[in-house]
């Protein structure tokens, strides 16, 4: 059974786990680990300074820039790729990648991203994409917080691709290396 979220639901998951990763006005409970949160007693909890959660995500999202998906349609995407060397990934499961995907894309599937950052240039554009844009958004949103500024999402998608009539290229992943 397959659980979709609404993307503000995704983006306040990550927002939240982007200000407990790096703390939030030094908390000792953020702070704590999770064997030593345990170890503080409810009377303790009263006397901590209160966490103002609310004010850190709000903050993160301010920080997030405006055009965050830069690549909105089909022609500008055809038009990004021609002329940029772009890393085009498609973060699709791989049955979903061979069934079909955009020509020159590499398949990173969105799970496996952390463990494979070495397929992801610094120094390139890379544009990330899936089959109705959530995991895409996840991907961008993953990769701006471990400090990749060079990243876009493509929020139209591969249905967005295969209903413009596009080429359509299929068969096993590729990875930079092979390409």
């Amino acid at each position: 059974m397959m659980f979709k979220k609404p993307i503000p639901t995704i983006l306040l998951g990550f927002a939240i786990c982007f200000c407990l990763l790096f703390g939030i006005g030094q908390n000792p409970t953020i702070a704590a680990t999770l064997t030593e949160a345990e170890l503080i007693s409810p009377e303790r909890m009263q006397t901590l300074p209160e966490t103002n959660l609310e004010s850190g995500v709000d903050s993160f999202l301010k920080s997030i820039p405006a055009g965050y998906y830069t690549i909105a349609n089909v022609e500008d995407l055809k038009s990004f790729l021609k002329k940029n060397q772009t890393v085009l990934v498609d973060v699709r499961e791989a049955s979903e990648y061979r069934s079909g995907h955009i020509p020159n894309a590499i398949n990173i599937p969105l799970r496996t991203l952390a463990q494979n950052l070495n397929q992801i240039p610094r120094g390139r554009p890379v544009v990330l994409y899936c089959s109705s844009g959530y995991r895409s958004g996840i991907g961008v949103m993953t990769l701006h917080l471990l400090g990749y500024d060079n990243v876009q999402g493509f929020p139209p998608s591969f249905a967005a691709w295969t209903t413009a009539g596009e080429a359509i290229a299929s068969g096993r992943s590729q990875t930079i290396a092979s390409r």
